[in-house]
């Protein structure tokens, strides 16, 4: 019993400090925090109320119960309203503090101006898909803001692109988790979602990661329809949608791999092979979806996996598996933060109990063991994006965002089970409400922890970019740099790096500007300069600006 109490006093106590700590984080006073970043308190406190569950077991506060009754006269679609303008209110907050295209983001922006406008695509490269620019150029025709330089018109048009995929895969999350659990707890499933550090700090920018989690989330729904539905045919929708996700980011396939693996082990080979032509079916539409990118990968690398491997080749790791070790390292906290990290875990022991289940034979009815079966499967397909993706790739929360949906939505599930019967709307409600929290605390994490660092960074290249643009007059232009995407959007020239200057050959008539920086990357010394410049006559200038890298030195070949 003072095990239980001492655990109890633990309980309230780290909970209440991360209640505080949202609190300040909203009231703006996250700088008292190091780096502005929330302790995880509700690790904690979490199995601390487990262990004291005994004492508040049925004793439910009645204004408690009458205020979850309150809340269930509203219906589902309006939290779900509500939830979507949150985010779209957060994802228009943020823009002030992050106002320019980061070094990713240019990439396809210059993409997606060049296909509209016939502007050089600086920074691209034959690993990137071209789904996110073909929808960036969308974007700019539709908001007729492609003209210029890539000022703030272009900028909203492509940022406004990235609201409509994060609000996409909200929505198709409530509606996934729905289908798997109810209406209500899919609700808190996508506030939970919103409010980790790891899913909110994307949001306001033109990325193709979120978008495409929300297709691949629909690829499990499928597969699990195709098994839980006698004669579903639900199978036939999965290649149009894996290949829609293919085309936003070619990333995918890690995922595509760890679900169709965690598919086959969770349900077995047999229950594929019975799907007989269905399953033929769908392969033969994969592959004739596939054709027209071996094509353009023959075309351009000799090997039609030639531009998937290529992407590859790009992870900026420092060994095979680092990306695995640091997903190791940062999950669950840094992934989804203190509320998600904790929904997280009861999301990986509900499926590792499910797993002792099906592999004992229980389950009980059949449904159970259908709900068990699923579980599995959410599960290991999770458990697989960390281990595929962490091995292929360099580790970052955007490329794991099926997995934390996943574990999400096992975990709320969980964590209503764990409640108990009497308890578990209780719960929920509270948990809704402390999500809601901190995605207020965790937009201030993002704007005032995460953004400066990279708006800082454009406090050197922008100016720097916008003047040698203007100098151009509209003549062809080249810029040499380490910040080519950049220097590509902010300028309207085209943008490579010193390495690639190098083997390439410059065309007649084209303005050439070599920049370095005080502090800047990829940039060689002077006398590397000097020999790039090759004896050319040139004109040399200092432009002075307030960003991390310092003053840039420009040399402009006549």
């Amino acid at each position: 019993m003072a095990r239980r109490k001492a655990a109890g006093v633990v309980a309230v106590v780290f909970t209440a400090l991360a209640g505080a700590q949202q609190a300040l984080l909203v009231a703006g006073f996250g700088g008292w925090l190091p780096g502005w970043q929330p302790w995880p308190y509700l690790l904690v406190a979490a199995p601390s109320w487990l262990i004291s569950r005994p004492l508040w077991g049925e004793r439910i506060p009645p204004q408690w119960l009458r205020g979850v009754d309150v809340l269930r006269r509203v219906p589902a679609w309006a939290y779900v309203v509500g939830v979507l303008a949150v985010a779209a209110g957060v994802w228009a907050v943020l823009q002030d503090f992050e106002p320019y295209l980061g070094h990713e983001e240019a990439v396809y922006a210059n993409k997606a101006r060049s296909w509209v406008e016939g502007t050089p695509d600086a920074g691209w490269g034959v690993y990137r898909p071209v789904g996110l620019p073909a929808l960036g150029a969308l974007g700019l025709w539709l908001g007729d803001a492609g003209g210029g330089v890539g000022g703030a018109d272009g900028v909203g048009a492509l940022r406004a692109v990235a609201l409509v995929l994060a609000l996409g895969t909200l929505t198709v999350t409530y509606l996934v988790a729905a289908a798997w659990t109810s209406r209500r707890r899919a609700v808190v499933v996508v506030v939970v979602l919103l409010s980790g550090l790891g899913f909110l700090r994307r949001v306001p920018e033109y990325l193709n990661d979120i978008g495409a989690t929300g297709l691949l989330l629909i690829v499990v729904l499928l597969l699990v329809r195709a098994q839980e539905k006698e004669g579903s045919r639900a199978l036939w929708g999965v290649p149009a949608v894996a290949l829609a996700a293919f085309y936003l980011r070619y990333g995918v396939v890690g995922n595509l791999l760890a679900v169709g693996l965690a598919a086959v082990l969770a349900y077995g080979p047999r229950a594929w092979m019975a799907q007989g032509r269905r399953l033929v079916g769908a392969a033969v539409l994969l592959v004739i979806g596939l054709v027209p990118h071996f094509w353009h990968a023959v075309r351009e690398t000799g090997s039609p996996l030639g531009m998937i491997l290529s992407a590859t080749s790009q992870a900026n790791r420092a060994y095979v598996g680092d990306g695995l070790v640091y997903y190791l390292a940062v999950f669950p906290y840094r992934l989804a933060g203190d509320l998600g990290a904790v929904v997280m875990a009861a999301g990986l022991w509900a499926a590792g109990a499910a797993l002792r289940r099906v592999l004992a034979g229980r389950g009980g009815r059949c449904g159970e063991r259908t709900d068990d079966r699923r579980r599995v499967f959410q599960g290991t397909a999770a458990v697989l994006v960390f281990v595929v993706l962490g091995m292929a790739t360099d580790g970052e929360p955007r490329f794991v965002y099926l997995a934390v949906v996943l574990l999400t939505v096992l975990g709320v599930e969980a964590v209503a089970g764990l409640a108990g019967a009497a308890w578990s709307a209780p719960v929920l409600a509270a948990v809704a409400a402390f999500a809601g929290l901190t995605v207020l605390g965790t937009a201030q994490v993002v704007a005032h922890g995460a953004m400066p660092g990279p708006t800082r960074l454009a406090g050197s290249t922008v100016p720097v970019a916008r003047e040698i643009g203007a100098a151009a007059q509209g003549r062809p232009c080249l810029v040499v740099t380490g910040y080519e995407p950049e220097f590509g959007w902010y300028s309207g020239c085209d943008a490579v790096t010193y390495a690639q200057y190098r083997k390439m050959r410059v065309p007649e008539g084209t303005r050439v500007s070599l920049v370095v920086f005080e502090r800047g990357r990829l940039q060689p010394d002077a006398a590397g300069l000097e020999r790039l410049a090759a004896g050319r006559e040139s004109d040399v200038r200092t432009i002075r600006t307030d960003g991390p890298v310092g003053t840039a030195t420009v040399v402009t070949l006549r």
